[in-house]
């Protein structure tokens, strides 16, 4: 049932004051941007995060025993290594051989045996450990319980009432501060009474130091590398009336009106190949710096950061009384319910969740973002680049973040580094290459296996990402500080192609389609459909910076000449769309496999669309109806992308009710793969942007794939390519207006059910798009 006018005019009303950031010990009011329970969480999956790029914490809101799981985004296990291995380059031609034969098992057994890095495995992301919080004379029973996390405050908050005595206790991760604050506060003088301590799974000590609450320690070494890593947490205690004492290596505040707690942490990181950072200093200086600043101003602070990137983008895409329900409950509804506001909750929570964990100056978002609980997570919780790294990024272009790729460029930057090396040594190449995985110290030699490991092309996909931070805000001087980048991956791939027997055109070998037997004994082959897209898009973004930058006459002819021997893409004999050279899709070992490598081309990349290479659309989508709906939370999230790119709206919209049900979302909204990856929550983000808009093909698509049941709606603050920001609105399931603005000079060409409308426009210049008997006009 949908809420009446008077109800969702409440519901509206309702929220000004908690995202305005007031805070009471009453009930919390209502907010379509708000994640709210009425339980402590029990499981890591049920905690709410904060983040501020480089510091995240998980909240659990218990009454009597609060825990704020840490993490800082350097601490890694190990410390600088180079896994590249001379003996690969020995055994290059014997593997290329085998698999020109055939003879793929063989092929597999030698590059076990000789091709991978050493180690065979990188290192792991890992917790700090635990802020605890006990709080004597608590009973876990409390009445009027509600924790929420507000997406537009950026804050966490539990409330309850115990004794008579309203509680409140709020949680932020300042980046502007650069430390996690909380505040502990309640409705009657003298009620909070608190002890604090931090406890490590790492080799640490806990002390008292100038009052604070020190946890100092070391990383784990792992797969025979060293931990080099110091690490230190430091935690500041101010208490607004009662007394503050040390009890052993904890503190005690009893009788107090309110308490803030100050959380910095970091490590000896420095970069890459320098671990002589001073962590204890670096914490005293933060600290240092907040001295006699209150909540109230770190809050203010926090959230006027916070909003100023997350405001950018707003949506509504329908309301029902759904919504009404904590957020546990219409998760476990979802897949029976009408609950539309969910999906716009899950795709603003996809920007909160960047903004929180991907921060200029700061490392990547990593397989899980920067929350961790683990010292050594599933994979490692690592940069997963053969798909995974890459979705974390899809949103942050469109969606109005691109501030927030700064640190996947650094991570290419560093890459370049340590892979122009592995090219060397592993390839006899120039260039630089990475393969499937990385990690903190930007480890690029094969891993894992050579079903997995042995795909020369990851990098190469990463440099996608710096040419779309270029083609979304076209900067020029951006372009021409990050294109040796692009020029370094292309020049590999001019080296290491080689001519494949049976077609006669340029591939890869050894390589594979990610993570998939193809039935004949492996993985491995030679050119597989990704590589030659990946490689594709690569070539003809070089031209593009070329063009823009200046010829660099010869490299632009041996791009062209090798750009155009690359292999076709090839439709098999079923119609599909072929992931291998040859016609193998209906020989592999799972013909529902988690990962559409092959279908690349369609989304992220734009080689192949609906209305510029129908043939091959028709192929993709005879593929993705093999493949299946349903699979990992990441995978999900990358068919509905898939399924917005071929038009279809309903079965997009199907998709993404997959993607919000219990067993791909957790009751804190984490994907669940299962278990949590943060990919599946970017992928959703990204796929609901473009069933509203797509920039493709050179121009803008709007409402490409808009399902029937969200009929009404909007979806403002996207950008398109070519330095312009659009907002979409529609009603009884048609486009109403959208409205382009341009940041720079340009040309736009805006696509809508078959009309094309050119739209010219001067830096700040806006103009609305409207339809007109079936026809787009300027207005």
């Amino acid at each position: 049932m949908s809420l009446t006018r008077r109800s969702t005019l409440a519901v509206l009303g309702a929220s000004a004051s908690l995202t305005s950031g007031a805070v009471c010990g009453g009930a919390p009011k209502r907010s379509p941007l708000r994640l709210w329970y009425r339980q402590p969480a029990k499981e890591w999956v049920e905690a709410l995060p904060v983040g501020s790029g480089k510091l995240g914490a998980m909240v659990f809101g218990g009454v009597a025993r609060e825990r704020l799981q840490l993490n800082e985004d350097t601490l890694w296990a190990g410390g600088p290594y180079d896994p590249a291995r001379p003996e690969a380059l020995v055994a290059l031609p014997e593997i290329r051989r085998l698999i020109d034969a055939g003879r793929y098992a063989e092929a597999s057994e030698l590059a076990d045996a000789r091709f991978l890095g050493a180690p065979k495995s990188q290192m792991s992301y890992q917790t700090i450990g635990d802020l605890e919080l006990e709080f004597p004379g608590l009973g876990e029973g409390a009445g009027d319980y509600v924790r929420d996390l507000d997406l537009d405050g950026a804050i966490a908050t539990t409330r309850f009432t115990a004794g008579g005595v309203g509680h409140v206790r709020q949680v932020i991760a300042s980046a502007p501060a650069g430390v996690i604050a909380v505040r502990l506060s309640a409705d009657r003088k003298g009620a909070v009474t608190v002890g604090l301590g931090l406890a490590s799974p790492l080799k640490a000590r806990t002390a008292i130091e100038d009052g604070d609450l020190v946890l100092a320690g070391v990383n784990d070494s792992q797969q025979g590398v060293e931990g080099r890593l110091r690490f230190e947490c430091r935690v500041q205690v101010r208490s607004r009336g009662g007394e503050v004492r040390q009890v052993g290596d904890k503190l005690l505040v009893t009788g107090a009106d309110e308490v803030l707690v100050v959380i910095a942490a970091a490590t000896s990181y420095r970069r890459y190949d320098d671990v002589s950072g001073d962590p204890a200093g670096l914490n005293r200086a933060a600290l240092a710096r907040l001295r006699g600043r209150s909540w109230a101003d770190l809050l203010a602070e926090h959230q006027a950061d916070h909003r100023a990137l997350f405001r950018r983008v707003d949506v509504d895409f329908g309301r029902t009384r759904a919504e009404l329900s904590p957020t546990d409950e219409r998760i476990k509804a979802s897949p029976n319910v009408d609950d539309p506001s969910l999906a716009a909750l899950y795709y603003q929570y996809g920007r909160y969740l960047l903004i929180a964990c991907s921060r200029p100056g700061g490392q990547a978002a990593n397989l899980q973002g920067v929350w961790n609980d683990k010292t050594n997570a599933p994979w490692g919780s690592k940069y997963t680049i053969n798909i995974n790294t890459e979705m974390n990024y899809w949103p942050a272009e469109p969606a109005n973040l691109p501030e927030l790729v700064e640190p996947l460029i650094a991570l290419v930057s560093d890459l370049a580094q340590t892979g122009a090396k592995t090219a060397k040594v592993m390839y006899g190449a120039r260039g630089w290459v990475a393969h499937h995985n990385t990690d903190l110290w930007r480890a690029t030699a094969p891993i894992d296996g050579a079903m997995w490991g042995v795909w020369p092309t990851g990098g190469a996909w990463l440099c996608k990402h710096v040419f779309d931070h270029y083609d979304y805000g076209r900067d020029t001087a951006y372009l021409a500080r990050v294109y040796p980048l692009m020029k370094g991956a292309a020049r590999f791939f001019l080296d290491t192609l080689v001519v494949d027997p049976k077609f006669g055109v340029l591939v890869t070998s050894p390589s594979l389609s990610p993570e998939n037997p193809h039935g004949h004994g492996s993985s491995l082959v030679a050119g597989p459909t990704m590589d030659e897209a990946i490689i594709r898009d690569l070539f003809t973004n070089c031209l593009k910076a070329e063009a823009v930058l200046g010829v660099d006459e010869g490299f632009v002819a041996e791009l062209k000449a090798a750009r155009e021997k690359l292999a076709p893409y090839r439709i098999g004999k079923d119609g599909q769309l072929q992931e291998w050279q040859e016609d193998w899709d209906a020989d592999a070992d799972d013909i529902h496999h988690r990962h559409v490598s092959h279908l690349y081309g369609l989304f992220p990349s734009d080689q192949i669309a609906v209305d510029v290479t129908p043939k091959l659309a028709a192929a993709a989508r005879k593929s993705l109806l093999t493949r299946g709906d349903l699979s990992t939370g990441w995978a999900i999230a990358w068919r509905l992308n898939l399924w917005a790119r071929l038009g279809d709206g309903d079965h997009a919209h199907a998709i993404l009710k997959l993607l919000l049900g219990p067993e791909r979302t957790y009751p804190n909204l984490f994907d669940a793969h299962p278990p949590f990856q943060i990919d599946g929550n970017f992928g959703g983000t990204s796929g609901m942007t473009e069933m509203i808009l797509q920039s493709r093909n050179d121009a803008i698509h709007l409402l490409p794939a808009l399902p029937t049941a969200w009929p009404t709606g909007h979806l403002t603050g996207l950008r398109a390519r070519g330095a312009v920001s659009v907002d979409v609105r529609w009603a009884g399931g048609k486009l109403a207006e959208a409205v382009l603005t341009a940041a720079r000079d340009g040309r736009h060409i805006v696509v809508h059910a078959g009309s094309i409308l050119t739209v010219d426009l001067a830096a700040g210049e806006k103009a609305v798009v409207k339809p007109r008997r079936g026809a787009l006009v300027r207005v």
